[in-house]
Parts: structure tokens; C-alpha cells; sequence
């Protein structure tokens, strides 16, 4: 027998009467800001290889509005080689504390260097550095070679400005596709599924069976 769900489902304001799915993301996000133990704006991204195989990761959300969805990293990590071979990811939230989860399909762009440089100036003097010694996705010989690495990073920048690497940039997610998903008991879930043929393109509803 299906037993009633263990996590706190809130009710969703506005969620199957919106009519412009952004918004409705952002209620929801602004909800789990004030819910969720640890970052709420953590995300899986989906991204597939040259044969079809996928890969997901979690990252976190740096920007979202009508233009899409703002991650950042390296382009010649794995996801960034995937991406520059098929410019198109899935993302999804889910948020324990609230029974909600969001899933988006959409193609990807690159953010402009000008985003991307503003973004990187507000991290972390540490996590700038961070970035300029990481050679994402590839081997790696040692923890100790990393750590070798940011030392040799730290002394030749000082207290310098840590420039943005060329290959640390940001990526936006155009949604075609967003659906959101609120806990029910006895798995009868909501799901509403927003649509559109293309960016630009007026969305379209459908709520679905769980």
C-alpha cells in the first residue's frame, strides 16, 4: 500500500492558474530560498555526447530571466564539449523540503563575455583562483599536484586582480519546455507542462497525469 508522502508539501500559489511559466519559476524559487536547508538554486544539468550517451551534473543557477537559464564553467570541461557538439540541455530543481521539482528542455547559448566577466568578479578571490588552476574534467595526478597549483596561482597574482580565464564562461538555457511538479498524496501529483515551438513563441499549457 502507497503511503502518504513523508515531505512538507506547501501549497503552490498560482500554479495551475499561471498562464507565463518564468514567473511562476521564480515564485517557486523564492519559496525555496526561504525553505530549503542548502542551496536552493542547485540544479542538475543534462547534457548528451557525440554518441547520444548523457551525462548530468549538479551546478548551480547563476541568472534567470526572460532570456532563460545562467550557469558558468569551464568550456572545455566535459559539459562544455558537449555542449559546444549540441547546443541544447535539460535542467532540473527539485526541492525536498517543499514536494516541488521544475524540469526545462531548451537550447543553450553562450552568455556574453561581458556577463561573464562581471559574474567572476563577484566570486570568491580563492574560487577565482580556483578556477584559473583547475583543468576541469581532465586527469589529474594528485590532490597534491591541485593544491601545487592554486600555491603557484596565489604568489604570482598577490593581491592582484585574478583575471577570468578564457575558457570560464557562462551558458543560458532558452527553455521550449518547462513543467512543474508539486507532491501529492498517494502519488497523485500535479503536473502542469508549459510549451512553445520556439523562443519568441507563445507558450502553451497542459497539465498531465502524474
Amino acid at each position: 500500500m502507497d503511503k502518504q508522502p513523508t515531505v512538507r508539501t506547501v501549497e503552490a500559489k498560482n500554479f495551475t492558474e499561471a498562464v507565463e511559466p518564468l514567473a511562476l519559476f521564480k515564485e517557486w524559487l523564492a519559496e525555496a530560498e526561504a525553505s530549503e536547508p542548502a542551496d536552493p538554486e542547485a540544479m542538475a544539468v543534462a547534457t548528451v555526447d557525440a554518441d547520444g550517451l548523457p551525462n548530468v551534473r549538479m551546478i548551480l543557477l547563476k541568472g534567470a530571466d526572460e532570456r532563460g537559464f545562467v550557469f558558468y564553467t569551464n568550456c572545455d570541461s566535459t559539459k562544455g564539449v558537449e555542449l559546444a557538439g549540441n547546443p541544447k540541455a535539460a535542467l532540473l530543481f527539485y526541492w525536498k523540503s517543499l514536494g516541488w521539482q521544475i524540469r526545462i528542455r531548451g537550447l543553450v547559448q553562450s552568455a556574453t563575455a561581458a556577463e561573464a566577466d562581471a559574474y567572476f568578479a563577484t566570486r570568491h578571490r580563492e574560487s577565482r583562483i580556483g578556477a584559473c588552476a583547475s583543468t576541469q574534467s581532465r586527469p589529474l595526478a594528485s590532490r597534491a599536484a591541485l593544491e601545487e597549483e592554486v600555491a603557484r596561482l596565489t604568489k604570482q597574482f598577490g593581491t592582484g586582480e585574478v583575471p577570468r580565464p578564457a575558457y570560464w564562461r557562462g551558458y543560458r538555457v532558452v527553455p521550449l519546455e518547462m513543467e512543474f511538479w508539486k507532491s501529492g498524496a498517494f502519488r497523485l501529483h500535479d503536473r502542469i507542462l508549459f510549451r512553445r515551438a520556439s523562443p519568441g513563441k507563445p507558450w502553451t499549457k497542459t497539465r498531465l497525469y502524474p
